[in-house]
């Protein structure tokens, strides 16, 4: 074990002139992110643009969409694992690397959300009162952690026996990987119901959203980790067959044209039916003569239905087309799960206030802070990785 962490150590502080500026830059927003946090546990949450009418703003937006990110990793998991592709399995291992990284910008996420950090400790289990099951909040808890600690075991597992040159052991791994595989659909959906409980936010009232959460991070997951896979052949860092790419395309735009369906769907029943929860929707076309939100809410869906059309075109096949289609789902599921969805439900208020969210300068560092940490250790994750898998081969036995 001793010599597998130092040959992680060691690797992290070997790389080309590109890589060590990457890191610098990810390093100096960090510092920047860390200066803005202090910033506010100093002077509180008023160093934010949330306030008693809106108090859910760009951190909760972040956490809902990394924890479908991490949740994503299963969409790689799957024919990896399941279906035996052999291809998948040369890949597959950055994906579940991604997905801890993920998960603990989540964690980071929960925490500058909250006013008195220092209290988290009344959630541990025996130490506070961890009221379980009553709470969704506890059960948020239990499946975000238990999905962390099980995508460690299996990255730590497999590399370490693929550094030692053995062949993994299947009952080592493969009813961890079952478990995590249930467990991904388990996180997202235990999150959706955390809104979907709050009977006081009728926006948030609707049982398409855990399948909408699904559907919107199996297209953006997938799609960041083609980002991924694109950068890291075209840097020669790992190679693969380039139906990996194609299977994992094909997923991005059956996910992504899922999740089209149903937010027309809910967009048709609200809108048809002019019920309560139309008063949110009419963000989308300005409400009392403005919306900050609508001209976001509008870029979302127009990227989302732009990269769609691109995927179902014969132009998918072209690498800038397929870079450019990603990153538009990965943006445009990023506003959708944000500004248009989290913030519109506070949009009116419960006493029918109408306030604008406008997130503070100190608020936005802060965010950019941690997605640079998050970025950071996913860089140092795959410095010490490659070097493994590309010496072995890991597969099951």
């Amino acid at each position: 074990m001793i010599q597998f962490l130092l040959h992680g150590f060691r690797s992290v502080f070997h790389g080309s002139r590109a890589y060590w500026l990457w890191v610098s830059a990810l390093l100096i927003l960090v510092l920047v992110g860390l200066n803005a946090y202090a910033r506010q546990l100093a002077h509180g949450l008023f160093t934010t643009g949330m306030g008693d009418e809106v108090s859910w703003g760009l951190y909760i937006a972040n956490f809902v969409f990394l924890v479908g990110m991490a949740a994503a990793a299963v969409m790689v998991v799957i024919p990896a694992y399941i279906f035996k592709d052999r291809e998948m399995h040369k890949v597959v291992i950055f994906s579940e690397l991604f997905a801890v990284a993920a998960m603990i910008m989540c964690m980071a996420f929960i925490t500058v959300d909250l006013g008195r950090p220092d209290r988290l400790w009344h959630l541990v289990p025996v130490i506070g009162h961890f009221n379980w099951p009553g709470s969704m909040l506890t059960w948020d808890v239990i499946v975000l952690n238990g999905y962390l600690f099980l995508n460690l075991y299996v990255c730590i597992y497999f590399l370490y026996t693929a550094f030692h040159g053995h062949v993994p052991r299947q009952g080592l791994y493969l009813p961890v990987i079952f478990v995590s595989i249930a467990w991904a659909f388990s996180i997202h959906t235990v999150t959706a119901f955390l809104f979907q409980g709050l009977g006081g936010r009728p926006f948030w009232n609707s049982g398409l959203i855990a399948p909408r959460f699904l559907a919107s991070a199996f297209a953006a997951g997938p799609a960041f980790m083609i980002l991924v896979f694109t950068i890291l052949k075209r840097l020669q860092a790992i190679a693969f067959e380039s139906t990996v790419i194609d299977k994992v395309r094909v997923i991005v735009t059956v996910s992504l044209l899922i999740n089209i369906f149903l937010a027309g769907s809910e967009l048709f029943a609200d809108l048809y039916a002019n019920s309560a929860e139309a008063i949110h929707i009419s963000l989308l076309f300005g409400l009392h003569g403005e919306s900050l939100l609508a001209p976001w809410i509008w870029a979302a869906l127009g990227m989302n239905v732009l990269a769609a059309l691109i995927l179902l075109s014969p132009v998918r096949r072209q690498p800038l087309a397929l870079m450019a289609s990603c990153s538009m789902i990965i943006i445009g599921v990023w506003i959708e799960k944000g500004l248009g969805f989290v913030v519109p439900a506070f949009i009116p208020s419960t006493l029918g206030d109408f306030v604008q969210y406008v997130p503070s300068a100190n608020e936005v560092l802060i965010c950019i802070g941690i997605w640079a940490f998050g970025l950071l250790l996913y860089t140092l994750f795959l410095k010490g990785a490659i070097p493994i898998v590309n010496r072995t081969e890991i597969h099951p036995d």
